[in-house]
């Protein structure tokens, strides 16, 4: 694996978080039975082919690449996969006993990154748990977006565009979990007020993207016609403040400059971030 095109693709890379020197890095065996899975694991679903492809490949020429794993915290006697639990899943239904491993030290942050990375960088993440991923970096340790950004080795804009299709109702990011709506659906669901509706309908008649792209305007022509013409420039401040802080922000402000600011979160976190940021500035 070429650190060098990782890192360049990816800001810090595999070999940045095991360590920059080869000599540190030992492979080991451990068997299956002695591995559990990692609870930071940002991938929900495995493609089932492409699981019975990699299978079919170990038993022809073995795992090649080792996995990545720690000391587990919760079983003494186990070790806890930080990278590769597709090889390992693979490797069982391929009747392996054992399989290579590299053991590192990593904490629960290093543990997530490992696992981000190495999902990010093989594109086996589908957006909505691209998304979870980086929310919990955020939610969990700390990170802001822009750090996120650097962290991942793409833009601002990439990663709160990324971080807006977990805006979605719960109802709608089951759909798109039980594969009932793409992740090319969502994106058109996205800060549409009425998205459950739409999402069903979409479900219903079963529209593809295209379509549920002109199903969708029927109802953002009817919100612009009732809507008041906001002023571009309040326009612009609540995009601002979106980027900022990635929450929903709506701003109604009339003529005497008299109106409200609107901030709209969907789950605890985001109201504990909302009531941080006010209390750090007053």
């Amino acid at each position: 694996m070429d650190s060098n095109k990782i890192k360049k693709g990816l800001g810090r890379g595999l070999s940045s978080l095991i360590g920059e020197s080869s000599k540190d890095i030992k492979t080991n065996k451990l068997r299956l039975n002695d591995l559990i899975p990692n609870s930071y694991q940002p991938r929900k679903n495995f493609d089932e082919d492409s699981l019975n492809d990699l299978t079919n490949s170990i038993k022809e020429r073995g795992v090649i690449q080792p996995i990545i794993v720690r000391k587990s915290k919760k079983e003494n006697s186990k070790h806890e996969i930080i990278a590769g639990e597709r090889r390992w899943l693979a490797a069982q239904k391929a009747g392996l006993n054992d399989i290579p491993v590299v053991v590192v030290e990593a904490d629960d942050l290093k543990s997530l990154e490992f696992a981000i990375v190495e999902n990010v960088q093989r594109h086996d993440l589908n957006p909505l748990e691209e998304a979870q991923g980086y929310k919990r970096l955020i939610n969990e340790f700390a990170y802001d977006q822009e750090k996120v950004s650097k962290f991942i080795g793409k833009s601002r804009s990439y990663i709160t565009n990324s971080l807006r299709i977990l805006t979605l109702p719960n109802e709608v990011i089951k759909l798109i979990e039980g594969k009932k709506l793409t992740t090319g659906h969502a994106k058109i669901l996205v800060g549409l007020e009425n998205s459950v509706f739409v999402a069903n309908k979409i479900v219903e008649k079963k529209l593809s993207v295209r379509q549920a792209e002109n199903f969708v305007k029927i109802f953002k022509s009817k919100k612009q016609k009732n809507s008041n013409f906001k002023d571009s420039n309040i326009i612009d401040l609540e995009k601002s403040i979106i980027e900022k802080i990635g929450l929903s922000v709506s701003i109604k402000n009339n003529k005497k400059n008299q109106g409200s600011i609107t901030f709209s979160y969907k789950e605890i976190n985001q109201l504990n971030k909302i009531i941080e940021i006010i209390k750090s500035y007053y």
